[in-house]
C-alpha cells in the first residue's frame, strides 16, 4: 500500500464512548513491549508517529489511525507486566472487551507476540478472547531480527503450538528493524477488507 495520508483522529480512554465508523478498523492487540508502536509505525511508514517508549504499558487508551482515509489502524492498549494497578489493568480489559465486542467496523484483528519468547498465559488468554468474541486473530511474531534465521522456524512452531493456533492459519514474522513481514501484514489486512 502506498501510504498518503495518516492521522491519529480518535483517541479513546477507559470512559469514552467508542466511534461508530464506516471505515474498516484494523485492530493490534499484545503485551506491552511486544512493539507493536514499532509496527504500526513501519505499517504507516512514520519513524515515530505512534508512540514508542522504553517503559512497558505506554498505551493507555485506543487510538485510531486513519490511512489514506481508507481504513483504521486501531492501537489497543497493552498487556502483561506494565506497572499499573490492577484495577487499572482490570479497566483496560473492560476497555478492550468492548471494543472487540461493540465494533461493527473491525474486520481482522493482529495479535503480537515475541518470536523469541513461548507465549505466555496473558499471549493465550488473549488468542482465547479474541477468538471468543467472534474474531480469527491473525498472529504475527515481532522482533525477528533478534533471532538467528535457522531458529525461525522452531520458534514459529513453539508460537503455534503455544496459541493453539490451526494448521491452516498463518503466523507472520516480523521485523520493525529490516520491515520483513510488512508486505505479508499488508496483504493479510486487504484480504480481510476485501471479504467483508
Amino acid at each position: 500500500m502506498i501510504i498518503k495520508h495518516v492521522e491519529l483522529e480518535t483517541v479513546c480512554g477507559i470512559t469514552s464512548t467508542l466511534p461508530n465508523h464506516e471505515l474498516p478498523e484494523i485492530a493490534f492487540a499484545g503485551r506491552s513491549n511486544v512493539g507493536k508502536s514499532s509496527l504500526i509505525n513501519a505499517l504507516m511508514e512514520r519513524k515515530s508517529y505512534a508512540r514508542v517508549s522504553q517503559s512497558p504499558g505506554k498505551t493507555q487508551t485506543i487510538n485510531y489511525y486513519n490511512v489514506n482515509k481508507e481504513l483504521y489502524l486501531v492501537d489497543l492498549p497493552g498487556y502483561g507486566y506494565a506497572q499499573v494497578s490492577k484495577d487499572l489493568k482490570e479497566k483496560w480489559g473492560r476497555l478492550v472487551e468492548r471494543y472487540l465486542t461493540s465494533s461493527a467496523s473491525l474486520r481482522a484483528c493482529f495479535l503480537l507476540v515475541d518470536i523469541r519468547r513461548t507465549p505466555s498465559d496473558g499471549d493465550r488468554l488473549m488468542y482465547e478472547w479474541i477468538a471468543g468474541c467472534g474474531r480469527r486473530p491473525i498472529v504475527i511474531a515481532t522482533k525477528l531480527d533478534k533471532i538467528k534465521r535457522s531458529q525461525v522456524s522452531k520458534q514459529l512452531a513453539i508460537i503455534r503450538s503455544g496459541l493453539g493456533i490451526p494448521a491452516d492459519a498463518a503466523v507472520i514474522p516480523f521485523s520493525s528493524s529490516t520491515k520483513q513481514g510488512k508486505d505479508d501484514i499488508w496483504a493479510a489486512v486487504h484480504k480481510t477488507t476485501e471479504t467483508n
